[in-house]
């Protein structure tokens, strides 16, 4: 079988469902839905996996599900050299948001990388500490940055919302994702210019067909017909 993994509930789950579905293929729940138990209409050969979002990127690179529903984000971010391991199949075209450097509205003066890497300098020199940047995206703000040549910074990691960390004082600024900007906003904080990061959706991913059997790859080959990619 082909296993395919899927978010296991929310929006992501329900969009995804909807996505196959209108390309003829039918994703659904085969339990309660406290169960993970899926099911596939529409196509023989495809095992329904339902994991959690941040599940699926680990998945994929161990071999255990050959296609997965995630987001694009998650992907770079959980995996090192991940067009190694994996290949998007197909853009989805929801679940969008940005993953952007954002700073007090209060820091009239600093509006780009450059200025950012001015005033962690400059907060370094008075504070005798690197400027904190809450974040759960530690492997792309740091390469995003490094790119950019900022330094005297460190990363706080944040796995509740980040937004408010600047607020509670427990970081200086933050890398987060966002779709509208209205909780940056009402929390005090301004997007920098330049400092979009990654624009992410959600996006159909496979893994190298190199280890897939005969049967893998006639069902891939006649799924891709069906979805059109």
């Amino acid at each position: 079988m082909l296993k395919l993994g899927v978010p296991s509930k929310g929006r992501l789950m329900e969009k995804t469902f909807q996505w196959f579905g209108q390309r003829g293929v039918t994703l659904r729940k085969s339990g309660s839905d406290r169960e993970y138990a899926g099911a596939v209409d529409g196509i023989d050969g495809v095992e329904l996996v339902l994991l959690s979002a941040g599940e699926i990127p680990r998945e994929l690179a161990a071999g255990r599900i050959q296609m997965g529903v995630t987001g694009s984000d998650l992907v770079r971010e959980k995996l090192v050299n991940w067009e190694k391991s994996v290949r998007e199949v197909a853009l989805m075209g929801f679940g969008g948001a940005d993953l952007i450097i954002a700073v007090p509205q209060a820091w009239v003066d600093v509006d780009t990388l450059d200025d950012l890497d001015a005033a962690a300098a400059a907060f370094r020199a008075v504070h005798g500490h690197r400027l904190r940047i809450a974040t759960k995206y530690h492997r792309l703000v740091r390469e995003f940055l490094k790119q950019a040549g900022v330094a005297d910074y460190a990363l706080i990691d944040s796995q509740g919302a980040t937004e408010g960390t600047v607020k509670n004082e427990t970081a200086e600024a933050i890398a987060d994702i966002t779709s509208t900007g209205e909780t940056l906003r009402a929390n005090g904080l301004k997007i920098l210019s330049d400092g979009m990061i990654h624009a992410s959706q959600a996006t159909l991913f496979r893994t190298s067909r190199r280890d897939w059997t005969m049967q893998q790859r006639a069902t891939f080959k006649t799924l891709e017909q069906l979805l059109g990619t």
